[in-house]
C-alpha cells in the first residue's frame, strides 16, 4: 500500500473520529481550551498543558521541512502549516498527501530558508521541548491524566493527535535527508523510531543546505 493511500486513510479516519467524539461539545472543554490558550494553567494538569503546547511545537518542526520543500512543489506549505496549528494532523496531512517526492535543493535561499535551515532553530525548539517535558515530569499527575484520557474527549483527541504527528513525520524526512546528502538508512530509522526527540536531534545536527549546495 502506497504512502499516500495510508496518509489519506489516516486523515479520513481521524476526521471521522474527531467528528464522532465532538470534543468541544462535552461540558467544560471550551473552558479548558480557553485556559490552555491563555496559559492559565494553575488548575490544569501539567501533562495536559504540555501535550497541548507540544501540538504547537510540532508545526514548527514540520515548518523547517515544508517551507524548504514547497520551493520545489506545485503546492504551497503555508495553508497546511497554519491549519496544523489549530487542527493538528488534520491540517498537516493535506500537504503531505498532495506533495510529490522531490529531492532538489531550492535555488532561492532567502532569510526564511536560512532561519529554518539553521541548527540554532532546532536547538531553540529542543530547549523549549525539554523545558515542557521537565514541567510535565516534575509537576504532572499521571493518574489524573490517564483518567482524563479515558473520559475527556478533548484530552483523548489531542493525545492521539500528538501521536499521529509523530507517526507521519517520516513522510517529510526522506527527501530532506537526500537533499543534504544523507544516504544512511540507519539515520532515517534512528530519527523515525525516537518520537519527537529524534526529529529535534535531526534538526540540530543535519548538514546545512548551504553546505550541501557548495559541495
Amino acid at each position: 500500500m502506497s504512502t499516500k493511500i495510508v496518509l489519506w486513510l489516516v486523515w479520513l479516519v481521524f476526521v471521522a473520529y474527531t467528528l464522532l467524539l465532538a470534543p468541544l461539545d462535552q461540558p467544560g472543554n471550551i473552558t479548558l481550551l480557553e485556559k490552555l490558550i491563555k496559559l492559565q494553567w494553575s488548575d490544569v494538569n501539567p501533562i495536559i498543558a504540555v501535550i497541548f503546547s507540544l501540538m504547537g511545537v510540532w508545526p514548527m518542526i514540520y515548518a523547517s521541512f515544508m517551507f524548504i520543500d514547497d520551493r520545489t512543489q506545485k503546492i504551497l506549505a503555508w495553508p497546511s502549516f497554519l491549519t496544523s496549528n489549530g487542527a493538528g494532523v488534520i491540517g498537516l496531512l493535506p500537504y503531505l498527501i498532495l506533495r510529490q517526492p522531490n529531492q532538489e535543493i531550492p535555488e532561492n535561499k532567502d532569510i526564511g530558508i536560512r532561519i529554518l535551515d539553521s541548527r540554532w532553530y532546532g536547538i531553540a525548539l529542543s530547549l523549549v521541548t525539554a523545558g515542557l517535558f521537565a514541567y510535565a515530569i516534575l509537576a504532572g499527575d499521571w493518574r489524573d491524566f490517564i483518567w482524563q484520557w479515558q473520559t475527556n474527549h478533548f484530552v483523548h483527541l489531542i493525545s492521539l493527535d500528538f501521536c499521529l504527528m509523530c507517526a507521519v513525520f517520516p513522510a517529510v524526512l526522506g527527501d530532506d535527508m537526500a537533499r543534504r546528502g544523507l544516504r544512511d538508512s540507519k539515520i532515517f530509522w534512528a530519527v523515525t523510531l525516537v518520537p519527537l526527540f529524534g526529529a529535534l536531534a535531526y534538526l540540530c545536527f543535519r548538514p546545512s543546505l548551504l553546505e550541501e549546495a557548495n559541495t
